[in-house]
């Protein structure tokens, strides 16, 4: 039995989603309507986009900066893209915006979990090895792995939660903008001042 999918159901999901008319109305055909369902069709398209698209040079975008309220934060982030078209775009600009406010808000040290030191890793591993020493071996590992999975959510920016939205974390929330652009976006570099730090 197939169900019809109005043209609300269609625009209701794309509000959500952010993605195209005709990707909704295909996700919304393979998930037999269940918009839960829909969605997560299209999360998986837009990881699939953005891995595609992330070899493509990004040499273009925005320096942006953000000072905090009082003048005690400040922030200065590179966001690159593929064009200048993308880069005057209002979505990229809210994007760029809101990577600023991200790290304003969480205090990130990297961009991504590969710019840690190994060295840095190493010890947090360690750490968290030591914490759990005692348990079986195979739950040791499970165990020092997640330890590390929420250390890497604290210092890199791409595991951080959003601060928008918390259910989702950075990274999501750039791959769902490389879908929406249609173009390989990249955080390559962010500073952030705190006065007396």
């Amino acid at each position: 039995m197939s169900v019809t999918i109005s043209a609300q159901m269609v625009s209701d999901l794309r509000e959500k989603t952010g993605a195209g008319l005709m990707d909704c109305k295909k996700a919304l055909t393979e998930s037999s309507g269940n918009v839960e369902e829909a969605i997560t069709i299209l999360r998986k398209k837009g990881a699939a986009t953005a891995a595609k698209k992330s070899d493509r040079a990004t040499n273009a975008g925005l320096v942006e900066s953000y000072i905090h309220l009082g003048g005690k934060v400040g922030v200065l982030v590179e966001v690159g893209c593929e064009t200048d078209f993308v880069a005057r775009n209002d979505e990229f600009k809210a994007f760029v915006r809101d990577i600023c406010l991200q790290i304003a808000a969480s205090s990130p040290l990297y961009v991504t979990r590969t710019e840690v030191p190994e060295a840095e890793v190493a010890k947090e591993r360690e750490i968290a090895a030591a914490q759990v020493a005692g348990k079986p071996p195979a739950a040791i590992q499970k165990i020092v792995e997640g330890k590390l999975d929420k250390y890497f959510s604290t210092i890199a920016l791409l595991d951080q939660p959003f601060v928008k939205l918390p259910e989702k974390t950075v990274k999501d929330v750039l791959t769902e903008t490389i879908q929406k652009t249609g173009e390989n976006i990249q955080i390559r570099r962010f500073v952030r001042y705190q006065l007396g730090a």
